[in-house]
């Protein structure tokens, strides 16, 4: 079905479209609305009204409607500062007002351990067999050498990941019930929008599970933007962390990247500069809290 025909539908007549990432802004005889293809999970839509969530844009579409037609929300000009700080007290409230407890099998926690183990097992082996090749070269690239300065700070996040992955396995594999929330799935400053009413834009990957995944998510977008210690108290300050879940979180974005080397050499370095910015700052998230934590153990 057709824009124009859709809109029809709805009975609203378009008058200039304008294409934005992988939205359609719509200017209509009604004011503004917003189209993107996919459906929506109404399941969680319907929860999260329920809930009294109502910090998201109102769907015009069914449940079954290949699409999304929703109205158009004016984003007020704020400092970013500002705006990220509103969008964790949002999150946190999202996940308070849709916490509950599911029950889980003895297999639960091993899958997750089993996974995570495996991958930094990969990343070892990626790195090692990448550093062999780039040392019998004679002259490196620089994204080549950017790999080969860094290896040791690398190996040394593989294996404090490992450490720590080890030591919150021990305490979790006997836990039966987990805290599960709705994860909005994919948090950056560009899906949320300051009005009248802050709201969450953009749930196309919306689920259900741990509140860690939110704020992993929020990391990998936007860790060298923000002072992310502040950002993770000012969310405990409105929904704390239960001390596994802390856990797996700093487990989760201790992790390095793994650099694929399949784009430009300007690209690769760029990614690679991130990458190791990335594990120092992680490293002065974490490490402060470690001493602290290992003596009360």
């Amino acid at each position: 079905m057709k824009i124009n025909e859709i809109l029809k539908s709805k009975g609203l007549i378009a008058r200039s479209y304008r294409k934005q990432g992988k939205v359609t802004i719509i200017e209509t005889n009604d004011g503004k609305y917003i189209y993107k293809e996919g459906k929506i999970n109404s399941q969680i839509l319907n929860y999260l009204k329920s809930r009294s969530f109502d910090y998201l844009p109102f769907f015009l579409n069914s449940e079954n409607d290949p699409y999304q037609l929703t109205n158009y929300i004016d984003n007020m000009d704020i400092p970013n500062e500002q705006k990220i700080l509103d969008l964790v007290r949002l999150v946190a409230l999202l996940h308070s007002k849709t916490t509950h407890y599911k029950e889980i099998d003895l297999d639960y926690y091993e899958k997750i351990y089993e996974d995570l183990d495996n991958n930094l097992n990969y990343l070892y082996l990626y790195y090692t067999d990448l550093i062999t090749i780039i040392e019998t070269k004679v002259y490196m690239s620089p994204s080549e050498q950017l790999i080969a300065r860094n290896i040791t700070k690398i190996y040394d996040h593989i294996s404090s990941t490992k450490q720590q992955l080890d030591h919150w396995h021990a305490h979790i594999k006997e836990k039966r019930k987990e805290r599960r929330v709705v994860l909005h799935n994919n948090l950056k400053l560009d899906h949320f929008i300051e009005s009248k009413s802050p709201y969450l834009i953009s749930w196309d990957k919306a689920k259900i599970g741990s509140p860690v995944f939110d704020l992993y998510k929020l990391y990998q977008n936007h860790c060298l933007d923000f002072d992310f210690e502040t950002l993770l108290n000012e969310y405990e300050n409105h929904y704390p962390l239960k001390k596994d879940e802390k856990e797996l979180l700093f487990i989760l974005i201790n992790a390095p990247d793994l650099i694929d080397f399949k784009q430009t050499e300007y690209q690769n370095c760029l990614h690679i500069s991130k990458m190791i910015d990335k594990l120092y700052k992680t490293e002065n998230l974490i490490s402060p809290k470690e001493p602290k934590d290992r003596a009360k153990q």
